[in-house]
């Protein structure tokens, strides 16, 4: 399978299909990541290693090896560890595309920390 990057990390597609889409992921560690949201689908996160904080109505909720929601509009924040954040993602909705991304706070460096 082919390993792509984007401004949020590593990742690769494992399975792409209409209503949803499986990736598996990676973070850098101790990472602020751009803020985004999506208009047109949810996100589960299985959470295999590392440390992932969501930002929920400007509250800060840390999760630590577990399993998250991320509804319409919502979207991850933050990997705090001192380890890389990796994790399985499922995309579900009617449109999976990736310019059904709403910018709230872009960092485009993101990239440049170390796994």
């Amino acid at each position: 399978m082919e390993s792509l990057t984007d401004v949020r990390g590593t990742y690769e597609v494992l399975e792409d299909c209409e209503g949803f889409r499986l990736r598996d992921r990676g973070r850098c560690k101790s990472q602020r990541l751009s803020l985004q949201s999506h208009s047109k689908r949810s996100e589960h996160w299985v959470i295999t290693s590392g440390r992932a904080v969501v930002t929920v109505d400007d509250t800060e909720i840390p999760w630590v090896d577990e399993y998250i929601h991320i509804p319409v509009g919502l979207s991850p924040d933050e990997n705090p560890g001192t380890e890389p954040l990796i994790f399985v993602e499922v995309q579900l909705g009617a449109y999976l595309g990736e310019d059904d991304i709403i910018a709230i706070r872009m960092i485009t460096s993101a990239l440049q920390n170390n796994y």
